[in-house]
Parts: C-alpha cells; sequence; structure tokens
C-alpha cells in the first residue's frame, strides 16, 4: 500500500514577518501593558510575541528599566492636552492633570508605569513643558515650577492607580468597616466618615480641590523663599 505523499509547505507562503526595531518593541511591549498590566511586559513575553528570543531585544534596548520609560512615553502619546491660551491659567492647569488622570484610569498599567519609571520621549516632554508654561502664566517660576510639577504629577498618577485599581465593591466594603468603627476609641473618624468618603478621589470636585491645596503650598513656599 502506498504512502500518501506529504504536502511540502514552502515558508515563502507565510506572512513576512515585521522587522524587529526600536518601534516595534515599544508597541508590542505597550500592547502588551494594556492586556495584562506590566507583569506582562517582561522582556521574555515580549520577545515571545514577536517571535524572537529576549536577548535580540538588548540591541535596541538596554533592560527592562528602558523599556518601561519608552513604553510609558508612547502611551502619553494618546493624552490631549488643552489648547495653550491666555485665558485662565489654573483652569487649563486643572484641566490638563484631568486628562492625565483619565488616561492613566483608562489604562492600569500606564499609571503603574507612571509611579515606577521616568518616561523617555517627545510625548513626556511635551507635557511636562505644557504645565511648566501654565505655572510659569500663574506666577510659579524657576525651582517652584520644576518640583511643583513633578508634585502635581505624582499626585494624579497615585490618585489614578488607587482608581483604577480599585473595584466599587472594594470601597463599599472598607467604607462599611468605617462605619462600624468603635465611635470611642476613634471619635474624630467617626465625626468625619461622611466626609471621608464623600467625593470619589478621581470626581473633580474633589481632584480640584486636591490641586488647588497643592497649588496653594508651592504659592506660599514660593514667597517664602523670595522673602528670605
Amino acid at each position: 500500500m502506498m504512502k500518501p505523499k506529504r504536502e511540502i509547505v514552502s515558508r515563502r507562503n507565510r506572512p513576512a514577518k515585521e522587522p524587529l526595531s526600536h518601534e516595534l518593541i515599544v508597541k508590542t511591549a505597550y500592547e502588551l501593558l494594556k492586556q495584562e498590566g506590566t507583569s506582562g511586559m517582561s522582556m521574555r513575553k515580549v520577545a515571545k510575541q514577536l517571535d524572537t528570543g529576549p536577548s535580540s531585544l538588548y540591541v535596541y534596548v538596554k533592560n527592562l528599566q528602558e523599556l518601561s520609560s519608552y513604553v510609558l512615553d508612547h502611551g502619553l502619546g494618546e493624552l490631549n492636552l488643552p489648547e495653550l491660551t491666555d485665558e485662565n491659567w489654573k483652569e487649563q492647569l486643572f484641566h490638563a492633570l484631568h486628562a492625565y488622570a483619565e488616561l492613566l484610569i483608562e489604562q492600569p498599567g500606564l499609571a503603574e508605569l507612571s509611579l515606577q519609571t521616568i518616561p523617555i520621549g517627545n510625548n513626556a516632554f511635551r507635557l511636562n513643558e505644557y504645565l511648566l508654561t501654565v505655572l510659569q502664566k500663574g506666577g510659579i517660576t524657576s525651582t517652584a515650577a520644576a518640583w511643583g510639577t513633578d508634585l502635581l504629577l505624582l499626585y494624579v498618577s497615585s490618585i489614578a492607580l488607587e482608581k483604577a485599581k480599585r473595584a466599587n465593591e472594594l470601597m463599599a466594603t472598607a467604607q462599611s468597616y468605617y462605619n462600624e468603627a468603635d465611635p470611642v476609641r476613634f471619635p474624630l473618624m467617626n465625626s468625619l466618615k461622611t466626609d471621608l468618603f464623600s467625593g470619589d478621589t478621581a470626581s473633580k470636585e474633589r481632584f480640584f480641590w486636591a490641586i488647588e491645596v497643592i497649588l496653594q503650598g508651592i504659592f506660599h513656599k514660593q514667597l517664602g523663599d523670595n522673602g528670605k
């Protein structure tokens, strides 16, 4: 009995693989970040997704930390900042930071990266330049503007990660524990338990209130430094 002929499939019939590049590595890592968070963005997983070995990636990026910086910057390319105008500088600052928060909330992995690494690239530079420009319009300059920008971004990142990671049911559970706390041992917390949970941390009212508090602190410190 004759054996059936084995069909030979030419590799040339397969779709051509996109050449490995810095841009392709960053884009692939970013997609994995959106799907699986920071745990999905390991060098091994990125290499597997690209059908290559991890060692091939090191030709284009030094290590995972550097890749993370590029990925964060890539993600910031999706940030829509308000147009800079001569109108209310504080309002422009609020809306820019809120847009940044919304982007991070939509992508928890990006929020994680924003607290773990420093972005490298023009998208991050665009955000920093915008904030520095707006702060300068408000009379905050030099070191106060530089440190203030860092403080504002840190606050937004932490709030965004908290919101992105925290399910509503967990919040309800936490609130129930606060409501049941011993009012004798914790009298102040008991008297303010409604206020503690009023206004979602990412809601505009509470969010803008916090930004205003930070700004007032920056103003106060700058005036104190100038008075020395």
